[in-house]
């Protein structure tokens, strides 16, 4: 079937990322943010989610073909759109309601329909864990699939979009929305035909990429009245053919902060394997100068900001090593920057954190997932740096072809909006950045979880052994008990602690990801122990086992705090899940990365000196020592994610001239 000019000019079109806000134009902007999240929004909404839910009995007692014809109206409705389609969300909804309820076997709370109404209408909805969020983007995304505009549903990882698609299509078939999943071992004909239906389910980095590919496809023809003009004069020579994508117009974001805040970090590169012998040799020639260096002597290092600094004395032995070497060696800058990356890689890349080792390569982990990112690579000689350490063979550098960042591409859909169960701490962000206003969706029933008071030790040999014997201590009781680590490192130490005790336990982290999910899942039957790197397992519900409840449910260990507050109480969300008991409790040392990293050694040196004496406020001082590293923290990350803005905006004006840029 041959396309429209409209269809194939919504292939091409996306909404302009505007420019962010500066000074006081960013202080007015920000009071316009919190008046869009004002207490009376969640009134309202809870307000029309009572209605919709008094509708309950009317739709219950029609028959399938009575609800099916409903449905048929309200889909032509919002095909149309404007002013009667406005007026029928809330009875589509309780229609949508009941259809989820006969299909799946769930009926949406008030909380999920007030949920669904939030993503409707632009807002990102903070649901604690457990509220049933795969079911409220759900309902909220047929309503946008009735449009026949596409509807992207993006999650974290390639098991969710195959889960949640699979689990939800019951409803979208009855409600006459068609469905599909991206992933990312799928050929461009499989993806064309996904992105064709109504609604596809796909994550962040396969939707960025498949965007760029698309735009490098186009070429000089990415402006979409040219693409419309070049279709009517020339139907028979369409440049979309090639595409998979049909366009942007909706996104709903599940996990909202871990894709538009933590993984934000980073742009997404396209890239290509080129050749580069010259620098393979010279990063082997630095990996073994830099085993002659001296820290603290030859160089210094930042561990706040991972940067290192060659010393006067280090400048000099560098010269009197490399006199006899030619081509990038020449040069004083390059020398120094090549040596720079070796020293990068021998002090911030660990084995185990940072990366892995896979089939003699080296593969990058993703420090806020714990999972293994096999298709990327760090830029500028890095990664062959960190290949040189280990001894292996070199891999050619990457070029680059295209990038974007994860804030621009995310601003280029028309409806946007998502969900989450932490993003009060990132609220403003959230505004400034997408102009998604926070709303906070009360829990179904109240939460009993108890939270208590960290353990803090002055080292951390200390407190492992401490962890371990409180694991040992909670099994014998029969409770379930899952143990969150920032890496693989520390999940193998903990392991490790285990097994002396003869305690049998699961171990999710980046090298063992197959059953991850379903792990995850028996996580609070009796005498499970589960010990996941960060937040694996992410997206799966932990549902208590038969007669947990009675002996207080699942209990969360922290065997450390991450740098956003946002992680900690993600971890510690596992468990008092749907008014289930629960606990949750974090173990701290001094020693512990966060403070290392990002609290001034005077202050730590106090703080220690405290602890270690027992004096008056010890616990009070350590607690704020953490506060001031986790903001400290913070602030360094926020601020790195406004340089990837403000590369953004560059790359606009540098490349201005060649008349088509992305976004």
């Amino acid at each position: 079937m041959t396309a429209t000019p409209s269809q194939e000019y919504r292939r091409v079109h996306h909404e302009t990322a505007t420019t962010l806000h500066k000074g006081l134009d960013a202080r007015v902007n920000s009071f316009v943010g919190r008046y869009h999240r004002r207490a009376k929004v969640l009134q309202e909404l809870q307000a029309e989610a009572e209605r919709i839910d008094s509708q309950a009995k009317r739709w219950s007692e029609m028959s399938d073909q009575q609800l099916s014809e409903h449905l048929r109206e309200f889909r032509m409705q919002f095909r149309r759109g404007g002013k009667e389609a406005k007026q029928s969300i809330g009875e589509a909804l309780a229609a949508i309601r009941e259809v989820s309820d006969r299909k799946v076997g769930l009926r949406p709370f008030p909380t999920q329909l007030a949920g669904a109404l939030a993503l409707h209408r632009g807002f990102l909805a903070e649901m604690a864990t457990g509220e049933g969020k795969t079911l409220v983007a759900g309902l909220a995304a047929v309503l946008a699939g009735w449009t026949r505009r596409p509807c992207h549903i993006i999650t974290v990882n390639d098991y969710l979009v195959r889960r949640d698609e699979e689990w939800i299509k019951p409803i979208y078939q009855f409600c006459g929305v068609s469905v599909g999943y991206v992933t990312g071992d799928m050929k461009p004909a499989e993806r064309r035909k996904e992105y064709g239906f109504d609604v596809t389910y796909t994550t962040s980095k396969e939707a960025l990429a498949d965007f760029l590919r698309d735009r490098l496809q186009m070429g000089a023809m990415v402006n979409p009245t040219r693409q419309l003009l070049r279709t009517m004069l020339s139907p028979q020579n369409s440049v979309t053919d090639g595409l998979v994508m049909r366009g942007l117009d909706t996104a709903i974001v599940d996990e909202a902060d871990s894709i538009l805040i933590d993984e934000a970090v980073t742009p997404l590169i396209i890239s290509a394997p080129r050749q580069n012998e010259e620098l393979r040799e010279a990063s082997v020639i630095a990996n073994e100068i830099v085993s002659e260096l001296e820290p603290g002597i030859d160089y210094e290092s930042d561990t706040r900001y991972r940067e290192t600094r060659l010393t006067t004395a280090g400048i000099e032995k560098l010269q009197k090593r490399c006199e006899s070497y030619s081509g990038l060696w020449r040069g004083q800058d390059r020398r120094i920057d090549l040596i720079r990356q070796a020293l990068m890689a021998r002090e911030f890349f660990v084995n185990g954190k940072q990366y892995v080792l896979q089939n003699g390569r080296v593969v990058i982990v993703d420090e806020f997932t714990g999972r293994p990112m096999p298709q990327r690579s760090w830029r500028q000689g890095l990664h062959q740096a960190v290949e040189a350490k280990e001894g292996l063979t070199l891999t050619d550098p990457a070029e680059t072809i295209a990038r974007l960042s994860f804030q621009r591409y995310f601003r280029l859909y028309r409806r946007l909006s998502g969900m989450t169960g932490t993003a009060r701490e990132a609220s403003e962000e959230f505004w400034q950045i997408y102009k998604l206003p926070v709303v906070r969706i009360p829990t179904n029933k109240p939460c009993i979880r108890q939270q208590w008071p960290d353990q803090i030790f002055a080292d951390e040999a200390t407190k492992f052994e401490v962890i371990a014997q409180d694991v040992e201590r909670l099994h014998q009781t029969g409770r379930p008990i899952l143990i969150g680590t920032r890496n693989v490192t520390t999940s193998e130490r903990v392991a490790s602690l285990l097994d002396q005790r003869g305690l049998s336990y699961h171990l999710l982290n980046a090298t063992r990801l197959q059953e991850e999910a379903n792990i995850i899942a028996r996580a609070g039957e009796k005498n499970q122990i589960t010990i996941a790197t960060n937040m694996a397992g992410r997206g799966t519900d932990i549902k208590l086992g038969t007669g947990m409840a009675e002996i207080g449910g699942l209990h969360v260990i922290a065997t450390e705090r991450h740098e956003s507050g946002r992680v900690d109480r993600q971890l510690f969300g596992r468990s008092g899940r749907q008014g289930d008991p629960g606990s949750a409790q974090a173990f701290v040392s001094l020693e512990d990365e966060l403070l290392r990293r990002y609290l001034n050694s005077i202050l730590l040196k106090q703080t220690a000196a405290m602890l270690r004496g027992h004096f008056p406020a010890w616990q009070a001082a350590t607690k704020t020592a953490f506060g001031i590293a986790q903001r400290n923290a913070q602030q360094i990350a926020y601020k790195q994610r406004t340089a990837v803005l403000k590369m953004d905006s560059w790359l606009d004006e540098a490349l201005s001239f060649a008349g088509a840029p992305i976004a």
